[in-house]
């Protein structure tokens, strides 16, 4: 993707920006690409152009991409101080569930409501959809929307204050390890093994509840980018985002392979 620089805000303009209202709640989304629908969901603290950088990946493996706005200002490179505010929002906010585990984030029923209107729109099997860091597990709350067919969590962070803890009510969890057992599905999930925030603890506890459906992918951390966004070095100050601030873009390096396992995951579940 040349002229693509990622230490530069990114305009985004080669996605359409639409506002989207669903379930009484309006929200931009921008969408681009054909073929079935992925939904991208943004790690904190916003679309960055590393975010976007993934998007425009899966875009280009044939897919349409729906990337909603979800905190942070669009396209910005994250920044320290911005990037802590808008963490800060988002911990207090209605939409989100930061802290205690056993309970989804009240937003995945909106996003769920999105993955049945890319269905419909963009036809195919399905939908796919990857959350990353704020919105790690968000993937997998939305399993309870029939559409949804491909799962991918990258180191879920969630809930803050349980490392073990798992951002989803049990009998929501006992729905998605049920359909996915009865529909012969799986869940690709991502971390680095040194991530501060999405720990081994939290795996295994997935592993538990969703036995091998739950396929987890464990990087070194000696494969992170040690060169991030400035929230990234001096914030996370960890490896943790494995498919954009953390990845390294050159043929063979682990995170690209992992990159490329996913898009393959989407393509064998959505028929591409």
């Amino acid at each position: 993707m040349p002229g693509r620089h990622l230490d530069e805000d990114d305009p985004l303009d080669d996605f359409e920006p639409r506002v989207i209202s669903l379930l009484g709640r309006e929200k931009r989304v921008h969408v681009a690409g054909q073929g079935p629908a992925v939904i991208v969901m943004t790690e904190m603290p916003g679309i960055s152009p590393q975010v976007a950088r993934f998007a425009r990946w899966v875009r280009d493996a044939g897919f349409a991409v729906y990337m909603p706005s979800l905190f942070g200002r669009d396209g910005a490179v994250p920044q320290v101080d911005e990037g802590i505010a808008v963490f800060r929002r988002a911990c207090v906010s209605a939409e989100f569930r930061a802290f205690g585990a056993n309970a989804s984030s009240p937003v995945t029923q909106w996003l769920r409501a999105l993955a049945r209107l890319a269905r419909a729109e963009c036809g195919g099997p399905g939908v796919g959809a990857i959350g990353m860091c704020f919105t790690g597990n968000f993937a997998l709350a939305m399993m309870l929307e029939p559409a949804m067919l491909a799962p991918v969590l990258s180191q879920p962070t969630l809930p803050l204050d349980d490392p073990a803890g798992l951002e989803i009510a049990p009998d929501e969890l006992a729905a998605v390890a049920e359909r996915l057992a009865r529909e012969d599905l799986t869940v690709l999930a991502y971390r680095f093994d040194g991530d501060r925030y999405c720990t081994a603890q939290r795996f295994a506890a997935y592993a538990q509840a969703l036995g091998d459906r739950f396929v987890p992918r464990v990087l070194p951390d000696a494969a992170a980018n040690p060169v991030t966004p400035p929230f990234f070095d001096k914030v996370v100050a960890s490896p943790h985002s494995v498919v954009t601030a953390h990845l390294v873009d050159e043929a063979g390096h682990p995170t690209l392979q992992a990159r490329d396992e996913i898009l393959a995951f989407f393509a064998q579940r959505l028929g591409r």
